[in-house]
């Protein structure tokens, strides 16, 4: 993390690098000369004319590895982009935009594991200069869950039934001690530290490495798990049986778990509280297990399941709602919004129409909307959960949410809009970050976020259901995967 200086030098026509157990040896035909204690070229390039520059990475106490032939590696990578989006089933006007988020979930996944992190960076800020800084290159299993669901759909079963490997192994243990989050390997520890020698991105510090929330109580991640395998085995993939003994007992630890209160979806730093939305999908949870049980013919006990799943839902109707305002509220007792509650009418706890989910949708957008985007809650203020100061940007992903809450309760000309205006935000390259901040007009946090472009893809499936047939465009052409 910038901390050492390494040891520079050239040889066979590369310049090497090596600090501790890390070394990188960069080639390329143009001349590099020492300033400092950095390195620096200047060249013309004209038109037609491609200069490479190939980085490459590997353990110090290991050779050189042979010349990369950049050309070859990018026609390589342009045929396997090309090859690997031939699966995918949307055909809808927008599918460049569904193309490019999918190539994005996928580059977020390991490989050789099939873990899938939330982005690639860590402590890019919330609110530049801020303390809203976090390390996201880990395995969040909520985020996850719903990328696989993005992929699933679009017919990229392969990788989903890598993750589910990558789940189990993960979870392997006792279900007490299961995480929320992992390593991409299925590590555990994940201590958070901060490099107090950087400056941070435009000036925000901390620069945190490693994620304190690994720790927390979040009860909404065994819905998610739930809902993952659920949709699983509903596309086709064969059940494991290592999974279904993971459901059992996972269940049996969440039907002690469901009455505590939790640090919730946003991970809260301030004192647990019984939050809506968790409870909502411990709902899930015990609901999904049912529908497998009954739709599956899988084993279990039924019936007590089916008593903790309606029981949740009595509580939820009855301590989460505020009939004066006619909302749903972030946590039991409080007047807060929270934008988590547009996911109610997804998960099926209550239908769509149902004037507790309308007033909920209406709710939010009355009070969380920052120039047309969505809060995820107050941030910052006296009363504000998180434990933190500052503020923060427009969530993306909420965003998304409004526009498929929007469609589900019948408004979908102002949902299109919506969904249309977020698509405008992408970068040049079709990317999205975690937040927005609409009064600077620049993407803030976390970059790219699979949270965000998770509700994209879904949000398209979504408009082009409901759309009449007549009024569908041609579908765009995708992506050129080798450019950017």
């Amino acid at each position: 993390y910038g901390r050492v200086l390494p040891w520079m030098r050239h040889k066979d026509g590369q310049l090497t690098g090596i600090a501790g157990p890390d070394a990188v040896w960069l080639g390329t035909p143009v001349r590099l000369t020492a300033h400092g204690t950095s390195h620096r070229a200047a060249f013309r390039v004209t038109p037609g004319e491609r200069v490479p520059f190939v980085l490459v990475w590997r353990p110090s106490h290991l050779p050189a590895p042979d010349p990369a032939d950049a050309f070859d590696a990018l026609a390589a990578t342009d045929t396997y982009w090309r090859l690997w989006l031939r699966r995918l089933t949307y055909d809808g006007p927008y599918r460049d935009a569904v193309a490019r988020s999918l190539i994005t979930l996928k580059a977020l996944t390991y490989e050789p594991t099939g873990g899938i992190v939330a982005a690639p960076t860590t402590s890019l800020p919330e609110e530049l200069g801020g303390v809203r800084n976090w390390d996201y290159r880990y395995c969040w299993l909520r985020d996850a869950g719903m990328a696989l669901e993005a992929l699933l759909r679009s017919g990229f079963t392969a990788e989903a039934d890598a993750w589910r490997g990558w789940l189990a192994r993960a979870l392997a243990g006792r279900p007490e001690d299961a995480q929320i989050m992992y390593g991409i390997a299925g590590e555990r520890r994940l201590t958070e530290w901060e490099a107090d020698w950087l400056p941070g991105y435009e000036g925000s510090r901390p620069v945190r490495i490693g994620n304190a929330a690994a720790a927390q109580r979040q009860l909404d991640v065994p819905g998610e798990v739930m809902e993952t395998i659920h949709l699983s085995i509903g596309c086709g993939l064969r059940p494991r049986r290592h999974l279904v003994d993971l459901q059992a007992v996972l269940l049996d630890h969440l039907e002690q778990a469901w009455t505590l209160p939790d640090q919730g979806l946003w991970e809260m730093r301030g004192t647990p509280r019984h939050y809506t939305h968790s409870k909502v999908m411990c709902w899930v949870a015990f609901d999904r297990a049912v529908r497998l049980a009954e739709g599956h013919d899988r084993p279990g006990p039924v019936e007590r399941w089916r008593r903790i799943r309606d029981r949740i839902h009595r509580e939820v109707c009855e301590r989460a709602f505020d009939p004066d305002r006619g909302t749903f509220t972030q946590s039991y007792g409080s007047r807060e919004l929270d934008a988590a509650l547009l996911q109610i009418p997804q998960t099926g706890f209550l239908p769509p129409d149902d004037p507790r989910v309308v007033g909920t949708v209406e709710a939010v957008r009355r009070e969380l909307l920052v120039d047309g985007l969505v809060a995820r809650y107050s941030a910052g203020g006296p009363d504000s959960p998180d434990g933190l100061t500052g503020g923060e940007g427009a969530f993306l992903a909420c965003s998304f949410w409004l526009a498929d809450a929007l469609l589900s309760i019948g408004r979908e000309d102002e949902a299109r809009a919506l969904y249309e205006r977020l698509l405008d935000l992408r970068n040049d390259v079709g990317l999205l970050a975690e937040e927005y901040d609409p009064l600077a007009r620049r993407q803030l946090g976390n970059f790219p976020q699979a949270f965000t472009h998770v509700p994209l893809i879904r949000v398209a499936y979504e408009l082009d259901r409901h759309a009449p047939h007549a009024r569908r465009g041609h579908p765009e052409a995708p992506p050129d995967p080798g450019e950017g």
